[in-house]
């Protein structure tokens, strides 16, 4: 598997020298095209316009060999730079020019048959040829037959020279000029390159550093972010780092649930393990085994509520079956929670002040949580407030939403507290003091629950008010809106 490093110099590399190859034969068509095939077009014309000349001047009884026919043909040959030869149908040269009037060099040469078979078979002869030596140098050639004027009978042929070499060499030029610039680009695509590809696959190189880190236990590390970096790098990274906090996170709340769960378990466990002992030495005497043994029974019940809580917290978090969610009354889900919960709020003498709505406020979810999640807050209310205090219970509704409050006087929390509240095993010095029952899971669960309802939960705490709300979607055809009951207890 080839780097990312690799891949992007090599399509560098070939985008460069495909544009490299486009430019050049681009250059070559316009070249040829402008220089070459006119040169060539020209020439023929040339061939074309001396050959009827040639014909005309024969028609009217007068020779090639006449002065004014050879001083037209040096003028032509002189005006188009180019050579010009006549010769007969045989292929032998009879007149040849260069422009000179007195040149005529090539006269009685033989033509190659290749150039003359051609000519003669088409009508036309074009190339670069030497003319079998004739010509000393490679030259452009054309060709063209002399007819009898008004017949087609074959009397000679003409042939046109012109020396190529300047296109020649400006093709050289340009291919030295080419090869010079391509090196050039190429070397300096080859840094850029690499200089791109490194600072591109650096922060990549970084974050599986990083991941190799955090396979090895490291939670802390990060990735610098560079705001110079191309977008998409910066944004892998910000998600990255993103992700390494969550991760740490998760990591710190873990390793914090099983110091609490140690906690919760070794607390009971130590009780009945002293008490236990205590009654088989005979350390206790008999007239407090009772005593005793009441204490290890209150210590099994609470490792038991321990136990239970896990399991439902185990699986409200693991559990793959889909909830479903039907309507159910919420008003009359909270009058049962306030019945079961009656015997506690009696004892403690506390006033129940529920504002809870007639008709039925029906909404969406899964009632026999959010029975759960109604009775952990109201348990919740009642081990905090003093004896003789008040606790609040209110169902409202507002923009297809129910809410319901739960509040209780009492101790303010701090807001250093509040954003812990909903953790699992969170309890105050204080709630230790008074609760030996709570196991810290309850408020935990109630916010998981709802969450998974896709709905929220807050908590507020201030002047010794603390108040629980939680929102639930009502079922759209549900129009009650009826009168509100008071109870007091």
């Amino acid at each position: 598997m080839k780097s990312l490093y690799k891949r992007q110099f090599l399509l560098t590399l070939f985008l460069v020298l495909f544009s490299f190859v486009l430019l050049a034969a681009a250059f070559f068509s316009i070249t040829y095209r402008f220089t070459l095939r006119d040169k060539q077009e020209a020439l023929e014309q040339n061939a074309q316009l001396i050959a009827r000349l040639t014909s005309a001047s024969i028609l009217s009884g007068g020779s090639i060999y006449d002065g004014d026919f050879r001083m037209l043909v040096s003028f032509a040959a002189l005006a188009s730079d180019s050579g010009i030869l006549i010769a007969d149908t045989s292929g032998t040269i009879v007149l040849s020019s260069d422009g000179t009037w007195t040149s005529n060099q090539l006269a009685g040469a033989q033509l190659p048959s290749a150039a003359v078979t051609e000519l003669t078979g088409t009508g036309s002869y074009a190339g670069m040829s030497t003319l079998g030596g004739l010509l000393g140098q490679t030259r452009y050639v054309t060709g063209a037959p002399i007819y009898r004027s008004g017949a087609e009978e074959l009397i000679g042929m003409v042939f046109v020279t012109t020396d190529v070499s300047n296109l020649t060499e400006l093709w050289s030029s340009f291919a030295r000029i080419f090869t010079v610039i391509s090196l050039v680009v190429l070397v300096l695509a080859f840094l850029s390159c690499s200089l791109t590809a490194k600072w591109q696959t650096k922060p990549m190189q970084e974050l599986a550093q990083a991941a190799r880190r955090f396979g090895r236990g490291d939670f802390a590390v990060r990735v610098e972010s560079d705001p110079q970096q191309v977008e998409e790098l910066r944004e892998l990274t910000e998600a990255f780092n993103a992700m390494a906090d969550s991760i740490e996170r998760s990591e710190a709340r873990r390793r914090e649930f099983i110091a609490n769960i140690s906690h919760e378990l070794k607390t009971p466990l130590t009780s009945i393990s002293g008490f236990t002992e205590g009654i088989l030495d005979g350390t206790i005497p008999p007239e407090q085994e009772s005593a005793a043994l009441t204490t290890v029974s209150g210590e099994t019940r609470r490792l038991a509520r321990l136990v239970r809580r896990m399991l439902d917290v185990s699986q409200l978090q693991s559990s793959e079956k889909p909830t479903l969610f039907e309507p159910f009354d919420l008003a009359e889900v909270m009058r049962r929670v306030l019945a079961s919960l009656e015997p506690k709020i009696t004892a403690k003498h506390l006033e129940m002040d529920a504002a809870l709505p007639e008709l039925p406020t029906m909404v969406l979810g899964e009632a026999d949580a959010i029975t759960q999640v109604g009775y952990n807050l109201l348990d919740n209310a009642i081990k905090f407030s003093p004896v003789g205090g008040t606790i609040h219970l209110d169902i409202t509704r507002r923009e297809g939403k129910a809410y319901v409050s739960v509040r209780n006087t009492g101790e303010t929390i701090s807001s250093e507290e509040l954003p812990l509240i909903f953790d699992r095993f969170h309890k105050t010095d204080r709630s230790r003091s008074m609760d030996r029952e709570g196991v810290g899971l309850g408020l935990y669960i109630a916010k998981t629950i709802i969450t998974n309802h896709r709905e929220n939960i807050e908590v507020t705490s201030s002047e010794g008010v603390t108040a629980f709300t939680f929102s639930l979607t009502c079922v759209k055809k549900d129009s009650s809106a009826g009168r509100k009951e008071h109870a007091g207890k």
